[in-house]
């Protein structure tokens, strides 16, 4: 999609008519939802707009040392008047988790496949490799100068939410923007020791305790990975810690696909699927009222963890054995864990 597009217009159109925005994104904010949001924001503060950012959660803790994060606002529900809200990476609205949102003009943009279309202004490409992607065809359509604010926060979104440049929606276009982003400024040796290797003492030996205990399906060909709240508090880390712990047994040659249950409470799980190739998992998020992308996904279950464990092994191994020629999952609903 070009920046001629006609939902780019209306997008345009829209911000330029109105002056008090807010900001928001899904729960459980990663690389792409932060990025994308600060990225917009900046750009409509250059504009002489006024931008709040507001999130239901806090931001990973390795995301805090990029500008704008500790001034995003973690609260239930958003106060005040806007002139308009424009919501980042949600099929739905209540992917937010943010109350009081519905009460203003909507911008709608969003890469995930099954978007529900909430907005006033709709705009999905599946076809992106993150959201930060669309957010800089926004950006040059508005006319704003690419800062290195915004740029910092268009190729932080982008080497996230690509798996550091590993999954299979990667385009021509995303290295042609994130060749933009170098040129305006960004030190992709920065950004990547700030995502990548700024874990405290707690975090490493989380990971040690999860990975210690990660098991591998009859096949070999899937890593098993649990966590949950004694865990994490005996190794003196938080479930914030274990960001991007769920691909680390991709990187094993033999390891096509990863299933991450972490415990909520009680019998409750938040479940992270990763896959490498066409192993489309997507669509297994999708049957329990998940969603993602075909290489990662992640959705919500409750019930005897062994159980769980069997059943989700068995879907994946079933969509490891079945050819796929697809490009994305047909997901929908909560994004990828």
């Amino acid at each position: 999609m070009t920046t001629t597009s006609p939902e780019i217009q209306r997008i345009v159109e829209a911000v330029r008519a109105r002056q008090r925005f807010v900001l928001s994104s899904h729960s459980r904010p990663d690389g792409d939802s932060i990025g994308s949001q600060l990225a917009m924001a900046y750009t409509l503060r250059a504009m002489g707009k006024e931008a709040t950012t507001i999130n239901c959660d806090p931001a990973p803790p390795p995301l805090m040392a990029f500008p704008g994060v500790r001034d995003i606002r973690v609260a239930p529900a958003v106060e005040g008047e806007f002139d308009a809200a424009i919501i980042m990476e949600c099929g739905d609205l209540r992917r937010t988790g943010v109350a009081g949102l519905d009460r203003f003009f909507l911008i709608n943009i969003d890469h995930h496949p099954g978007n529900t279309g909430y907005g006033d202004v709709n705009w999905f490409d599946a076809s992106a490799a993150a959201c930060a992607e669309m957010v800089y065809d926004v950006v040059l359509a508005l006319g704003v100068p690419l800062s290195q604010e915004i740029a910092t926060h268009v190729y932080l979104a982008i080497l996230t939410d690509t798996g550091s440049f590993h999954y299979s929606n990667i385009s021509p276009r995303t290295f042609e923007i994130c060749r933009a982003c170098v040129l305006a400024g960004v030190d992709p040796v920065i950004v990547a020791r700030n995502v990548y290797d700024s874990n405290n003492m707690g975090r490493l030996k989380l990971f040690g305790a999860v990975l210690g205990a990660m098991q591998i399906d009859i096949s070999g060909r899937i890593a098993i990975v649990y966590v949950d709240h004694e865990m994490a508090r005996e190794a003196g880390g938080t479930y914030e810690d274990t960001e991007g712990l769920v691909n680390l047994p991709l990187t094993v040659k033999e390891i096509e696909a990863v299933v991450f249950f972490k415990q909520e409470k009680g019998d409750e799980y938040r479940v992270s699927l990763r896959s490498k190739g066409n192993i489309d998992i997507g669509s297994i998020a999708k049957e329990y009222g998940g969603g993602g992308h075909k290489n990662a996904a992640g959705l919500t279950v409750s019930g005897p963890i062994e159980q769980l464990q069997k059943t989700l092994v068995e879907q994946i191994e079933a969509a490891i054995d079945r050819p796929s020629t697809d490009t994305l999952s047909t997901a929908s609903g909560r994004n990828a864990g």
